[in-house]
């Protein structure tokens, strides 16, 4: 199309957002396998936040917060919930099952406001059967599970993709309507899943006492966020669940989870812009640990794996199983960072790592002896690789009465600054404990 006459400026009689860039939004991610304390950075961070935001997965997250000596365990809930004076946001990226959903706020008590999207999916009872029978089918079938959570989240995410799930907007709308759609439902997968029994008329009863106690708290997700990032300045925290290494489409599939946790899903699950992406915070630990099956180059099948598990408690929280452990694995560190580009970096746990004489860190992997440049796609080549490591002294004393950096010993601070130079991201903070006083922050 030519204009004879355009106009000067083509913004002109354009209504501008009240405040023109946005404010911008802190992310907080888990750098590896899940469980690295992303918990206790967004309780730390939280104390000076607005809003704390989940934006993806459901209740197979488990992040543990310690506040005077109190500890509280999340699932769903942001564990900035903490803070009474944040407003708590429940994504469309994340699905929810109600009944955990209302158990989680009651154990909590309730602290904080909630909020949640219209257009989050729901996780229904048969959704969890569902996915203790696929585990049971594929143990049979291949001789090995994927290791979920048995929580029903896989199972709500397919039926999200097939567009035959149904979400908070159906349940609080005509609900004869979403009673049909979810007796549709209970249908189709009972045609896949014979075994399976569901009492439809009491399932519904109950979901309908749910949605009611939901919808005071229920909000349009998209146009809250708008005002929250364009109206007055406000500190916007959101906490990724899961890790980089579970990303459905970045992680070590198929043993990974159902969701985006990497950065794109704070954009795709809350409904806001890469624009208002402000600091992207890594968690790692200062080793590695993984729940379930899938390939672990840095796991250490030994007494220094077993020792890591003790010291560390590494059990999870959601599921109650074993973490396997391992040394710190800077190529799944750099990887992460090229997928989410971390501005910052939380190593947690260091002072489990206090008693070693000596301690390792992967730097690289080899096949047939020779360097590859990249982190493997294949998982059977994964499960191939020989680990390249660099040994360091340990500091052999405890370290986790320390609250600066000047607290920690020479060798200590010696392993923490390889780890900050090898991925090329500065560490913010270094986690000594379980509490938020723990946390050393560095700049």
């Amino acid at each position: 199309t030519t204009y004879t006459n355009p106009p000067s400026n083509p913004t002109q009689g354009l209504k501008r957002p009240r405040n023109e860039t946005g404010n911008k939004v802190i992310v907080v991610l888990g750098a590896q396998w899940g469980d690295e304390g992303k918990g206790k950075v967004v309780d730390l961070l939280a104390t000076e936040s607005d809003l704390v935001c989940r934006c993806q997965g459901g209740n197979n997250a488990g992040h543990t917060v310690v506040v005077e000596g109190k500890e509280y365990d999340f699932h769903l809930l942001p564990s900035g919930i903490i803070n009474p004076k944040s407003i708590c946001v429940i994504g469309n990226g994340v699905v929810i099952h109600l009944p955990g959903l209302f158990e989680e706020a009651e154990n909590n008590e309730k602290k904080g406001l909630h909020l949640f999207c219209f257009y989050l999916s729901t996780v229904f009872d048969f959704h969890q059967v569902v996915d203790g029978i696929q585990e049971t089918q594929r143990q049979a079938t291949e001789g090995k599970i994927i290791g979920t959570t048995k929580k029903g989240i896989g199972p709500t995410y397919a039926s999200k993709a097939s567009r035959t799930g149904l979400r908070v907007c159906d349940l609080l709308g005509d609900f004869k309507e979403f009673s049909t759609k979810f007796k549709n439902l209970v249908e189709q997968y009972q045609s896949m899943y014979s075994s399976l029994t569901v009492d439809t008329e009491s399932q519904l009863k109950k979901l309908k006492e749910y949605g009611e106690r939901l919808r005071p708290m229920v909000r349009d997700g998209v146009y809250y966020m708008y005002e929250a990032l364009h109206g007055p300045p406000k500190k916007i925290l959101v906490e990724g669940a899961n890790a980089a290494l579970l990303d459905i489409d970045f992680g070590t599939y198929p043993f990974v989870t159902s969701s985006n946790c990497t950065v794109g899903g704070a954009c795709t699950g809350l409904g806001i812009p890469p624009l208002n992406i402000g600091e992207v915070y890594g968690v790692s630990k200062a080793y590695t640990t993984r729940v379930g099956i899938g390939a672990f180059p840095t796991e250490q099948l030994n007494v220094t794996g077993e020792l890591l598990q003790t010291r560390g408690h590494e059990v999870g929280v959601t599921t109650g199983r074993k973490r396997r452990c391992g040394w710190l694995d800077l190529v799944i560190l750099r990887y992460a960072h090229m997928i989410n580009g971390f501005t910052a970096i939380a190593l947690t746990k260091l002072d489990i790592l206090d008693v070693l004489d000596e301690i390792k860190v992967g730097v690289a992997y080899k096949i047939n002896g020779k360097r590859i440049p990249h982190f493997p796609a294949d998982m059977e080549l994964l499960h191939k690789v020989e680990v390249e490591y660099e040994t360091f002294p340990g500091w052999k004393s405890d370290t986790s009465a320390a609250r600066k950096w000047n607290n920690l010993p020479q060798k200590a601070q010696n392993y923490i600054r390889f780890v900050e130079n090898h991925i090329g991201v500065p560490i913010k903070w270094v986690g000594v404990g379980k509490s938020r006083e723990c946390m050393i922050q560095m700049f």
